[in-house]
């Protein structure tokens, strides 16, 4: 029974894994689609208000939950209420918000400090 237990979550981590890495050129394509840049800046790097975060070089899984919290909004567990954001991500699917993750993280971005 324990192996049947631990294969089955091998596998599940597994085919996870394999679906985790997001597609940049698809991302970059949704991004525009969402059109995304018309508060987090055309780099996203430069949101057009200082309260809204920069997307550029962000850590992708962050990016994935941050969007998938909004999706459940301040209700849900782990959710995120903001009513622009919110509305937002519920147009997304998991495809997209992966794609969409990959891409902002392979900006260049100003948020890491080099030592």
């Amino acid at each position: 029974m324990k192996k049947n237990i631990l294969l089955a979550a091998l596998l599940s981590a597994t085919s996870l894994m394999a679906f985790a890495g997001g597609d940049i050129e698809a991302g970059k394509t949704a991004a525009a689609k969402f059109n995304c840049a018309s508060c987090h800046g055309a780099d996203f790097k430069t949101p057009i208000d200082p309260s809204y975060p920069k997307l550029a070089g962000q850590n992708q899984d962050y990016l994935a939950h941050a969007l998938k919290a909004y999706q459940r909004g301040s209700d849900g567990p782990n959710g995120r209420g903001n009513a622009i954001m919110g509305a937002q991500a519920k147009a997304l699917n998991d495809k997209d918000i992966e794609n969409i993750a990959a891409y902002f993280h392979s900006l260049p971005g100003t948020l890491v400090l080099k030592k």
